[in-house]
């Protein structure tokens, strides 16, 4: 208790508990069950989308592509219900599609050795440009009705899609914390050159989570799909940046490596949730929630760059009592 309160993650509450004060003294409306509900299904897609992303970024890539890699499995399972194949069946089917689009982005970064950032916004265009071609620009409706309590069932007072970005959550902390393939991750994310001289495969590893990745983003897009009982081209488009921004708030550098847990990590969710969540209850208008949500981008990866460079400063001093090498 005491190092959490001493931790990156007591401040981070503290902040998340003045946001939503701020916007609970703008309007009452923003604690009622209703908009607390709809904080938690917004919670469900980026939190979705952020572990996966989340995990990548440890090992020291990205993938932004994330948001249209959920979008396509979206897409594709509903084409699938229309027709006739069982829910599960179709969501098991768009899974391993998803871990396809993770196979290029991993083939495209650790084969041909494009950069990651930009490799996976242009493999981004390719699926919008697919799924609009598929589509006609129209949302594909789902009429499965066994298939739409994914997205609208109740886990007592939670809904089921806020449930299973928690099992997420606690599924890949204890990887990442307690396994050996975890700390593999954190290490090829923090020192590439280190790990390799380790013997530890970097690109097998950074493969690895791209399919992951890959999975994750259809999981996020099919639970939408589910909720909004259709497959659209504009589902889940943008979420990649959402994933990112929690990520960052939540402890993960931007720059590889790093991480403060997934509790933090649970918290940068809510903070950024709640943040979005605020601006649209006081009726802001939409640009301005644009650039507010490019602004908290922006501070998020300017307390990243000091919180990298003060690491980096941290690993560079001697020893206690020791000489400076």
């Amino acid at each position: 208790m005491k190092s959490f309160i001493k931790s990156k993650g007591m401040t981070l509450l503290i902040v998340t508990a003045i946001v939503f004060i701020f916007f609970t003294v703008m309007n009452r409306k923003y604690v009622s069950w209703n908009n607390l509900r709809g904080i938690m299904y917004s919670m469900s897609l980026t939190g979705t989308i952020t572990c996966g992303m989340a995990c990548l970024m440890m090992s020291g890539s990205i993938d932004l592509a994330s948001g249209a890699e959920g979008m396509m499995g979206g897409v594709l399972l509903a084409y699938m219900l229309r027709a006739g194949m069982a829910w599960p069946l179709a969501l098991l089917v768009a899974l391993l599609a998803g871990c396809f689009f993770g196979l290029i982005n991993a083939f495209l970064s650790n084969v041909l050795n494009f950069m990651p950032f930009i490799a996976t916004i242009a493999m981004a265009s390719v699926y919008q440009g697919i799924a609009g071609a598929m589509t006609k620009n129209q949302p594909v409706m789902i009429t499965n009705q066994s298939f739409w309590t994914l997205g609208s069932t109740n886990v007592w007072i939670f809904p089921l899609p806020f449930v299973i970005m928690v099992l997420l959550l606690v599924i890949y902390g204890i990887i990442i914390s307690s396994t050996k393939f975890g700390r593999q991750v954190l290490y090829c994310g923090g020192n590439r050159m280190a790990a390799r001289l380790a013997g530890m495969n970097y690109k097998k590893i950074t493969t690895i989570m791209f399919v992951n990745n890959g999975a994750i983003a259809v999981l996020g897009g099919s639970i939408l799909a589910a909720r909004l009982h259709n497959g659209s081209q504009s589902s889940v488009i943008g979420s990649e940046m959402d994933g990112m921004t929690a990520a960052i708030i939540g402890g993960v550098s931007f720059l590889g490596g790093g991480s403060s847990g997934m509790p933090v990590l649970f918290i940068g969710i809510l903070m950024l949730n709640c943040f979005k969540n605020g601006l649209y209850i006081i009726n802001l208008d939409a640009y301005w929630q644009v650039v507010s949500n490019g602004a908290l981008l922006i501070l998020a990866l300017i307390v990243d760059f000091f919180r990298e460079k003060r690491r980096i400063r941290a690993l560079k001093l001697p020893a206690a009592g020791g000489k400076a090498a």
